[in-house]
């Protein structure tokens, strides 16, 4: 996987619950992706989160390119059946 100076040194140090399997997951079966205003593209997708064992639907930020991370994050109010 492909990621930014940013997700390694700062994305993975002050969220520890997020990890690059998760982000792969995502990136492997979004359940929706959209276009930032940058040209950055946000994709979500259901993981299971470690601690709980409860899915969860995390956002994860990917360069124009759509396959280098830059950010990752929990989306807690991500709504399913919305456009």
């Amino acid at each position: 996987m492909k990621a930014t100076r940013y997700f390694e040194e700062q994305v993975l140090r002050k969220r520890p619950y997020i990890d690059r399997a998760m982000c792969l997951a995502v990136l492997a079966a979004p359940l929706r992706r959209a276009t930032q205003a940058d040209g950055r593209v946000r994709h979500w997708g259901p993981v299971l989160g470690a601690r709980d064992g409860q899915q969860r639907i995390p956002g994860v930020v990917t360069l124009e390119d759509g396959a280098t991370v830059h950010n990752a994050f929990f989306d807690r109010d991500f709504v399913r059946n919305q456009p």
